[in-house]
């Protein structure tokens, strides 16, 4: 977009959750957090459980979990398995999913089983510690 702004679209199955123009997005990429301004190059990345912070929208913060996110001609598109305003960030249920995801990995069978098992217990853990930093920020959207 000519005027350094760009477009965010958050989805996820059950609705639009986020469209808008917005100064930047910096979004819970599986290889760490990037932020995409206007002119960003094009890229795909999947999506680590964590927060989208958006500057200069509606919405400051949005939960999501799983997915990917596309950057391409100013537009970031967002499609989650998951997506939600933080106010309704659910922590229990994130404990509950590290719960389960721990039993999975214990309960693995074989190196590749394992490994993927213990992805998704380390990417649940990194967000409970997220949400330990963030604390009223989550509850509040910052």
């Amino acid at each position: 977009m000519a005027d350094g702004n760009v477009k965010v679209e958050i989805v996820s199955p059950e609705r639009l959750v986020l469209s808008e123009t917005v100064q930047s997005v910096t979004i819970p990429g599986q290889e760490g957090n990037f932020t995409v301004l206007g002119e960003h190059a094009p890229v795909m990345s999947v999506l680590r459980p964590g927060f989208v912070m958006v500057e200069g929208g509606s919405e400051n913060l949005v939960f999501v979990r799983g997915g990917f996110a596309e950057v391409s001609n100013g537009t970031v598109t967002i499609l989650a398995e998951d997506a939600r305003p933080a106010k309704q960030f659910n922590r229990q249920e994130i404990e509950e999913a590290l719960a389960r995801a721990q039993e999975e990995m214990a309960a693995a069978n074989g190196s590749d089983e394992t490994e993927a098992a213990q992805l998704v217990v380390d990417s649940l853990r990194n967000l409970m510690t997220e949400v330990e930093h963030m604390g009223s920020a989550i509850v509040t959207g910052l």
